[in-house]
This record gives C-alpha cells, sequence and structure tokens, in this order.
C-alpha cells in the first residue's frame, strides 16, 4: 500500500496553483499517494482526481479585501479544511502533512494529526505572511500584525522540515522562527518546461501592432500591475509609441479596479486584461511577445519574495524588465534589466528602460538566451524536485527508486542536461502590423 500524503493550500485552488501542482505530481510519480485539500477553482467540483492525485475542495468564501474580510474568509477556510482533512483520514492515517501559505493557519491540523496518527508536518513557506500584510494595508493595526508573527512562529515550531522558495525564506525561517539550519531545505519554483516550452509566435495577438509586452500572474494590490497601465500611460500617450501593445494576463483582487483604471486612462486600443488564460494561450502569447514584465514594487516582502512570473517569462526566452528587487537579481541576474524604485521618478525609469530595449532587439535576444540558460541549468523544477523528494524520503524513512535514492520524474530527467539554446527571433525579423 503506497504511502499516504496529505497537502494543504489555501491561496489557490488545484491544480492552478503552478508550484503545488507541480510537487503533487512529484510525489505521486514517485510513488506516494497523494491527497489535496484545496478551495474550489473555475468549473471544479468537490471531488476529482487529476493526473492520480486526489483533490478534496470546498466551496471558497472571500467576502472583500479588507483585514476583517481576511481574518473571515481564513476561518472559513481553516473550517472547511478541518471538516475535509476529518474525512480523508477515514480511509486511513497520513505519513506526511504538508501545508502551503499564505496563511499560516494550518498548524493546529498538523499538530491533531501528529497527536493522532504520529504524522510529520512540512511547511512549504510560500509567502511573508507578516509583510504581505504591512504591503496591502500599510499603517495597519499593530495587533494584527503581531498575531501575524506568532501564527508565523507556531507553524514554524511546528513543522518537522521546511521547504523554502529561496535564500531569504529560508534565513527568515532559521532567525526569525528558530527552525535549524538542518530543517529547512530550500526549493525555487523553478518552471516546468514541458507547461513553458515556447510555440511558433502568433503575431495576430499583437494586435496591429509592432511590439507586444506581457504580464502574468496575480493581480493584487502589491504586484505592481497599476504600474504597468501607468508606464503604459506614459509611453503611448506621453511619448506616442502608438506601436507597442500590452497584454495583462491573470486574475486577483484588483482585477476589476485595474480595467476601470486602464479605460480611465484611455488606454483601451493597447492594453488587453483578458483575466485568467488557458495554458495554450499564456504559451502563444510569452512565445509571440518582446518583453516580459515584472513590475513589482520594492517593498519588504517583494524585495525578498521569488516572482514565479519571473522565471516563466526566463524558460520562454523573454527578457525581463522588473525593478531592482534582491530575490529578482538572485533569479533573472542578466536576463533582466532593473529599474530603481528609489528615484525620484520610477514610473519614468521603468519606461526608459522599456522603451530602450523595445528599440534594441540584439540585446533582447541576448537577454532571452542568457535567460533560458539559466532556467535549463540550475533552475527548472527537474532541478529542484530531489531536494523535494529529499524531504519525505527522510521523513517517511523510504528510499525512492534514483540516483542516490531520489526520486526524479521521468518525462522531466532530460530537462537536467545541458541544452542548447535557440535565440528567439528579434520583431524586427517578424512580419507584423505596424499600429
Amino acid at each position: 500500500m503506497s504511502t499516504r500524503l496529505l497537502v494543504i493550500v489555501q491561496n489557490l485552488p488545484v491544480p492552478f496553483d503552478r508550484r503545488v501542482w507541480l510537487e503533487c505530481t512529484t510525489l505521486r510519480e514517485a510513488g506516494y499517494d497523494v491527497t489535496v485539500v484545496c478551495p474550489q477553482g473555475h468549473g471544479t467540483g468537490a471531488r476529482q482526481t487529476v493526473d492520480g492525485v486526489r483533490i478534496l475542495a470546498y466551496k471558497p468564501y472571500a467576502p472583500g479585501g479588507s483585514a476583517l474580510g481576511f481574518a473571515l474568509e481564513y476561518v472559513w477556510s481553516f473550517l472547511a479544511t478541518a471538516w475535509l482533512v476529518a474525512r480523508a483520514r477515514r480511509s486511513g492515517r497520513f505519513a506526511v502533512m504538508q501545508a502551503c501559505n499564505p496563511p499560516d493557519i494550518f498548524w493546529p491540523i498538523a499538530r491533531w494529526l501528529r497527536l493522532r496518527d504520529h504524522t510529520r508536518f512540512v511547511f512549504d513557506h510560500h509567502d511573508l505572511c507578516p509583510e504581505l500584510f504591512e504591503s496591502r494595508f500599510p499603517g495597519g493595526s499593530g495587533l494584527l500584525h503581531r498575531g501575524l508573527l506568532a501564527l508565523e512562529r507556531a507553524t514554524f515550531r511546528t513543522a518537522d522540515r521546511v521547504i523554502s522558495t529561496n535564500e531569504s525564506y529560508a534565513r527568515i525561517a532559521r532567525e526569525r522562527g528558530g527552525v535549524p539550519a538542518d530543517r529547512v531545505s530550500v526549493v525555487r519554483t523553478g518552471p516546468d518546461p514541458v507547461r513553458c516550452a515556447p510555440v511558433p509566435p502568433q503575431p495576430e495577438l499583437r494586435r496591429g501592432h509592432r511590439h507586444l509586452v506581457a504580464y502574468v500572474g496575480v493581480m493584487g494590490p502589491q504586484d505592481g500591475v497599476d504600474v504597468v497601465l501607468a508606464v503604459a500611460e506614459e509611453v503611448i500617450h506621453r511619448r506616442g509609441r502608438h506601436d507597442i501593445a500590452f497584454t495583462l494576463m491573470g486574475r486577483g483582487d484588483c482585477w476589476w479596479d485595474l480595467v476601470a483604471e486602464r479605460d480611465r486612462r484611455d488606454l483601451a486600443d493597447h492594453v488587453e486584461l483578458p483575466g485568467r488564460v488557458s495554458d495554450a494561450e499564456l504559451a502563444a502569447v510569452l512565445s509571440t511577445a518582446d518583453l516580459g514584465l515584472s513590475p513589482d514594487p520594492r517593498h519588504p516582502l517583494n524585495d525578498l519574495s521569488t516572482m514565479n512570473k519571473t522565471m516563466e517569462y526566463m524558460a520562454f526566452g523573454l527578457p525581463v524588465l522588473a525593478f531592482d528587487l534582491v530575490e529578482t537579481q538572485v533569479s533573472a541576474g542578466n536576463a533582466a534589466a532593473y529599474a530603481d524604485p528609489r528615484c525620484a521618478d520610477p514610473i519614468g525609469a521603468y519606461a526608459d528602460l522599456l522603451l530602450d530595449l523595445i528599440d534594441d532587439p540584439a540585446r533582447r535576444v541576448g537577454m532571452g538566451v542568457v535567460g533560458m540558460q539559466r532556467v535549463e541549468r540550475s533552475l527548472a523544477w527537474a532541478h529542484q524536485a530531489p531536494t523535494y523528494l529529499r524531504v519525505y524520503d527522510e521523513l517517511t524513512g523510504r528510499v525512492s527508486a534514483g540516483v542516490g535514492g531520489i526520486a526524479v520524474p521521468q518525462q522531466r530527467q532530460g530537462a537536467l542536461e545541458p541544452q542548447e539554446v535557440t535565440p528567439r527571433p528579434a520583431t524586427s525579423d517578424l512580419s507584423a502590423g505596424v499600429g
């Protein structure tokens, strides 16, 4: 009988949460029996099995973007999750439970399972919840902030192992969380080369413009999509560059406000906000675009966070335009150009770099090659999977088949080998209409 594992995630439904889905399929391919508890997504039901992973989902409750709204959402999520975990437990004990944040509220379930079944607990540390609160509610309640620190500390102290998305988060686990260094592992959210494989460009996606720049990701207050709209207004209306189109993919708390702001700035002819798109649409846009935007503003959360979109752009061979943040520099290196977020006019600085890159196709191609090489040689999920699996092998006392006792998903093993990178053609080499 396969060893049973439980994965809890609240922030996104599975399989739409790409990191969690890569983790689940990696575990399943290594022979584990994986059950996920998460909120329902659009078009998904309460129970489904996808690629051998069992998904139990509850109806989400999101009353609004205020601090009280988040508190009510998290109370509902905790109760719904606890109910589904208790039901799933009827089929047998779980050897390991993994909780992914935000929020840091599931440690009581881990303690209950440990008391009942000696279940081990893995904390998959995706976000810094105290810093997330500060970024969304500047000047917010000190009491709430201290409460978030207490929840984070309880999660760290309950965990048998902590998986951090980068070295900055690992340092916080050790220093702020008091977790011994030998119980902290860094597993980056590396792109999946199967999903992030470039396809032939589709010039019609430029919507009659010569150039296309793209954004993909969550659209919350901390993500900087409002910055993209300000930059688009600067580039199009003030500098007269009507040859550039923007496609901003994703959803979040701010999506409706961003649509209204786009229209208020008279950008509808240049800026498309299609919401969440399919993998095929995402691949088509990123394979056609000239530039990928990482507009995350500088504050304590973003400065220490690894942006998934940045590495996805790199996987598609897109040069990246970002603000100068600590972990963005670590991820992208010379595959990105960096605007100074502390200068007198960060919007103008970002627009300057955008136009510099658009008008320099050779530089874009070179940056794209650097990005693809970084992904293929060190950042892709195939390089992260062995470390992730090692955590479970050690906790369960199990040795998986593979080099060094670590199972690597068969279809991803090829990504570990150095590959020849084919540069993306610059826009000037493609037939595209001029707006």
